[in-house]
């Protein structure tokens, strides 16, 4: 069995995947100097063996990002066979090409500090943009938190298969085939309604956008807005209102990232949205709680995975 390390980001998730696995996690040091810096010390032998890191790369990112990269040093140092990078949110995938004139394209750079460290492969969760994979000249793997989610929200609709009164969401147009895989997974069929909003982001000013227009039937029917990632909840907000003034029935979310900005809880609770699922790739503080948000485990998809190793 490979040796599970976890990352300080998110230590909880980390354990409920060894507890799966049915083995102790790995001992390392993660201590952080008063001036910010991070030392990452590795506490067991792994001359020989196959290392797992389970860090995502969340808020505070580049700090997060940092330790991820010690990880990887100190246990090659340590003489580990192969190491890999298990990534649940993969920090700066949004920045996946140069939107205003002069910017950096930073998941580039990401993506070359890894490989450069010496990880043999990456997994992470629903990345951004799938074409993102391409730049990887390591192994690479993109696994699917929405075939968690889609049970979880079947158990809560409970007449869930019923294509006739449920209608699949896409906040924006770029989302479209996001929204459709889930379709197809969900019902089990093709047929079924996707509506899709038609969205204004504003570039200049992060994390700001307007919808536009709705097309697509959403009258009297349960709709289930698909989307990967939630920061300021504008998008889904602003989506879950569309639908409501179009006469939907009732507004649910399925969104895998809770990257939360600082106002993203005041104003999702204050939102129709009758339900929010969401996983747990990104540990959830208890500050960002609220009656809405539902977190379900992909505890159970990363253990998964780390048994194909064997």
């Amino acid at each position: 069995m490979p040796k599970i390390f976890s990352g300080s980001a998110n230590p909880r998730l980390s354990l409920e995947v060894a507890k799966i696995l049915k083995i102790p996690l790995s001992s390392a040091q993660v201590f952080r100097f008063d001036n910010s810096e991070v030392r990452v010390t590795i506490k067991e032998k792994v001359k020989g063996a196959t290392c797992v890191v389970i860090q995502p790369t969340s808020n505070p990112t580049d700090t997060n990002l940092m330790e991820l990269f010690f990880f990887a040093d100190a246990l090659r140092r340590n003489g580990a066979k192969e190491i890999i990078a298990m990534i649940p949110y993969f920090g700066y995938a949004r920045q996946n090409r140069e939107h205003l004139p002069g910017e950096a394209v930073s998941v580039n750079v990401v993506i070359r500090f890894l490989e450069a460290i010496g990880f043999d492969s990456v997994y992470t969760v629903n990345l951004h943009d799938e074409a993102t994979e391409g730049i990887f000249s390591i192994t690479f793997k993109n696994l699917n938190g929405f075939s968690i989610l889609g049970s979880a929200v079947a158990g809560y609709l409970k007449n869930g298969k019923n294509t006739e009164k449920v209608a699949v969401v896409s906040p924006d147009q770029g989302g479209v085939e996001r929204a459709q895989v889930f379709a197809e997974n969900f019902f089990h069929t093709s047929n079924v309604d996707i509506v899709v909003i038609e969205k204004k982001r504003n570039l200049e000013r992060a994390g700001q956008s307007k919808a536009l227009a709705l097309y697509g039937k959403v009258k009297g029917k349960t709709c289930i807005i698909v989307d990967d990632m939630i920061t300021s909840g504008g998008t889904l907000v602003h989506a879950a209102e569309f639908c409501m003034k179009r006469g939907a029935k009732r507004v649910i979310a399925c969104v895998v990232h809770h990257d939360f900005s600082e106002n993203a809880k005041a104003r999702l609770s204050k939102s129709p949205l009758e339900k929010i699922f969401m996983t747990n790739t990104i540990a959830l503080r208890p500050d960002q709680k609220f009656k809405q948000l539902e977190e379900v485990s992909i505890a159970l998809l990363l253990a998964e995975e780390i048994k194909n190793l064997l």
